[in-house]
């Protein structure tokens, strides 16, 4: 019996490794962000979910997130499209130990037909965010000597796609923006990676599915096996667990000396 009770109080300890850290997720109200975001919390660390909005609901999934986990979390609202803005949410929140950033949008066109401001939005929010919320977190993470940055880019970030010319460039430059910091605070306690999934099961994903079913007059199985992944060699959806899972591993000691990388959870699809 006592053999139980050690191991039981082991298993919960060795699942809070994070207690005592602060992560700031941006875009973490639903889907990557919120998935990754309660991975973190349920590894003990205090959390600071983000998004654009600012309703009664944001602040009552923070609220809900820390009573099912036992640690702070608290909602913050910032355009990450503005860049003084993206870095206040880091300022105001009193910095963080651990840094993802999770917010980006998407759209689909020829570059011919792209709209400018629809480019301009997506680098804006995709990219520079990013930029502008390491600026802010690095100082205090120097002074602490430690510090996780994890970027979720893309399997885009890594492979093109026709009709997604912002999205690709602003995945790849957040691949790039990764290695650049990674060796500017190397040997500082801190390291800069980048998760890039394939396609994840989301909320949104999965409103998508009915309307090609339709479309392509196919049951619900075959469509995503055969049209939504026919690029993710696997056929089967990532989900924001796994990808919760990969970036608590990249926080934890064993990850101190991966830093500078990308880790993809693509299904195979950067294999081929």
């Amino acid at each position: 019996m006592l053999r139980c009770n050690i191991t039981k109080d082991a298993t919960m300890t060795s699942r809070r490794v994070l207690e005592g850290r602060r992560a700031i997720v941006t875009g973490s109200t639903s889907g990557i962000g919120l998935g990754i975001a309660r991975s973190l919390a349920e590894a003990g660390a205090a959390i600071v979910l983000n998004s654009h909005t600012d309703t009664d609901e944001d602040h009552a999934l923070a609220r809900g997130l820390a009573d099912e986990f036992g640690v702070d979390v608290t909602y913050r609202s910032a355009d990450m499209s503005d860049g003084q803005a993206a870095r206040a949410l880091i300022e105001g929140a009193g910095g963080c130990d651990i840094l993802v950033n999770n917010a980006g949008v998407q759209h689909v066109a020829a570059i011919e037909e792209f709209p400018v401001e629809r480019w301009n939005a997506i680098l804006a929010i995709n990219l520079s965010s990013a930029f502008h919320t390491c600026a802010a977190a690095l100082p205090a993470m120097k002074a602490a000597g430690w510090g996780r940055i994890i970027n979720v880019a893309s399997a885009h970030g890594l492979t093109a796609s026709p009709y997604k010319a912002a999205y690709v460039a602003a995945k790849h430059g957040l691949v790039g923006l990764t290695k650049t910091v990674a060796l500017e605070v190397a040997g500082q306690g801190i390291t800069c990676n980048a998760i890039c999934p394939g396609y994840v099961l989301t909320p949104l994903v999965e409103s998508q599915i009915p309307d090609q079913m339709r479309q392509h007059n196919m049951d619900r199985d075959t469509v995503i096996r055969e049209v939504m992944l026919a690029r993710q060699p696997s056929r089967q959806f990532v989900t924001v667990e796994q990808l919760g899972g990969v970036a608590v591993f990249l926080c934890s000691e064993a990850a101190a000396q991966i830093t500078g990388t990308t880790i993809s959870v693509d299904g195979g699809w950067t294999a081929l």
